[in-house]
């Protein structure tokens, strides 16, 4: 019976230990997955774009020369803007200075320009980081086909190096990405709203079969991708919608201007309107008796 209990009190212990070892592993293991401060991953080109929310951080471990994607989704009237942070090679390793470059393409893959911040910069040798910035133009809820203006949707961030000696193509860096956004007006600013977002479909070009050679799935209980469903899209619509308010700023200004000529109005009236004083030198003549 000892010896049953030493056994015992052997193999309790042993199990306290290895649960005391896997817990710590288990929970970083599921914040790697799960937790929005751990995406370290990105796509290598459109159709692969790791998706991110607005404000959400993404992150990647890669290699110089790789071309890093992410996509995030824009509603109308914002004014969106993306900051990136590289973590460069050690210096000891790097051969001479690089430039990198962060881009931003719509829905269409119509590249977008910057209207501040600093998309392109070239690092030093000495440099162990860079930081990049793109803001651009206010979302339109509409505009002309022959427009490049930018759009509600879908929006890919590209970042890549585009001159760097030879030599240290392959080297490895980290990157971070974050798009941010505040609006600049309300989906009704521009006096039309798009039939669609520029959302493009992760599976465009599939066709649908014929009713008639369309399998029963009422007895397996599971859908089909033809029976109606939507395909899934680059990003998922914003919470409040691909408008970003119902009010405009072209309200704002309207009111104001209304506001203000019915003041110049009030104001003009008052002063010729207002009585003449009396006495000799009003130019009035003199009054009879």
């Amino acid at each position: 019976m000892r010896a049953l209990r030493k056994a015992g009190a052997v193999l309790a212990v042993c199990a306290a230990a290895l649960l005391t070892a896997v817990a710590p592993a288990v929970a970083d293991g599921k914040d790697g997955q799960d937790g929005k401060d751990a995406l370290t991953e990105a796509g290598t080109n459109f159709r692969t774009a790791t998706g991110l929310d607005q404000g959400e951080k993404g992150t990647a471990s890669a290699s110089t020369g790789d071309y890093l994607y992410w996509v995030v989704p824009v509603a109308a009237g914002q004014i969106p803007t993306v900051e990136a942070k590289l973590e460069l090679p050690d210096t000891a390793t790097r051969h001479g200075r690089a430039t990198w470059q962060l881009d931003v393409y719509d829905g269409l893959r119509r590249h977008q320009p910057c209207a501040s911040g600093s998309p392109a910069r070239r690092a030093d040798e000495q440099d162990t980081s860079v930081n990049l910035s793109c803001t651009l133009r206010q979302v339109r809820s509409w505009s002309e086909r022959w427009s490049n203006d930018p759009l509600p949707g879908a929006y890919y961030l590209r970042l890549t190096v585009v001159d760097l000696p030879e030599q240290d193509l392959g080297l490895p860096i980290d990157a971070e990405i974050t798009t941010t956004a505040h609006d600049g007006g309300g989906k009704h600013a521009d006096g039309g709203e798009l039939a669609e977002p520029l959302n493009p479909s992760l599976r465009a070009g599939t066709i649908a079969e014929p009713e008639s050679e369309a399998p029963d799935d009422t007895d397996s209980g599971t859908g089909s991708a033809d029976s109606g469903e939507e395909p899934p899209h680059a990003v998922a619509e914003p919470e409040d919608g691909w408008g970003s308010g119902w009010w405009s700023d072209r309200w704002v200004w309207t009111a104001g201007g209304g506001a203000l000529g019915a003041l110049a109005a009030v104001g003009g009236y008052t002063l010729t309107r207002r009585p003449r004083s009396s006495g000799a030198g009003s130019g009035r003549p003199p009054a009879d008796g």
